[in-house]
């Protein structure tokens, strides 16, 4: 992990707070975009301030969002993410049915998210200039790893992610916009159809 980026492991009890639409979208904004009032995260999410402050309240109890002093703002208070990430382990929840079922509910999440912004890209893509409508890509690839070996690959891939996403944010670069990358890797079940992809993009 780059040394600049900072991660949360998630609790229990953190990952039961954050499995809510409003919770992780807050989050996430607050990520991506910095530090934000309740009422402009409530334009920017289409909802209300006393939603968006209710929400940031819970997230902040167990410690994801903090309140950021900002002198000369009057009234208005500012929330940071306190973290750069989350990551989690289902293992580190056995026993505790709550916390799985908010394992589940952020990976469901997670697909669903990732393919509306794929169906976004895909039905604009036409209209995107000619450098970006060549950058945005989808990959598969299959392969034989033991668990150990799939733990390197991630770790590895993520050092790379880390290295490229801080030196957009330390050092941005003209026509730099926002992109999404969503990385999944998924272990075959043993029952599961033998797969007829054999790397092919």
């Amino acid at each position: 992990m780059t040394e600049d980026v900072t991660q949360v492991h998630l609790s229990g009890r953190q990952i039961r707070v954050l499995a809510h639409p409003l919770r992780v979208q807050l989050l996430g904004r607050l990520r991506a975009e910095g530090p934000a009032t309740a009422t402009r995260l409530a334009e920017l999410l289409g909802t209300n301030t006393g939603a968006t402050s209710y929400h940031l309240r819970r997230l902040a109890e167990v410690g994801l969002v903090v309140e950021e002093e900002r002198p000369g703002t009057g009234r208005r208070r500012f929330w940071r993410a306190e973290h750069d990430m989350s990551s989690w382990r289902r293992s580190n929840f056995a026993g505790d049915p709550d916390a799985t079922a908010a394992v589940e509910w952020m990976e469901a999440f997670q697909v669903n998210r990732f393919v509306e912004l794929a169906g976004e890209w895909r039905r604009g893509v036409a209209d995107e200039p000619a450098e970006w409508r060549d950058s945005g890509e989808l990959s598969d690839y299959f392969m034989e790893l033991t668990p150990e070996q799939l733990r390197t690959l991630m770790a590895e891939i993520e050092e790379v992610v880390m290295r490229h996403g801080l030196a957009g944010r330390t050092d941005p670069q003209p026509g730099a916009r926002p992109v999404s990358l969503y990385l999944a890797a998924l272990p075959r079940r043993r029952d599961a159809v033998t797969p007829t992809e054999e790397g092919d993009r």
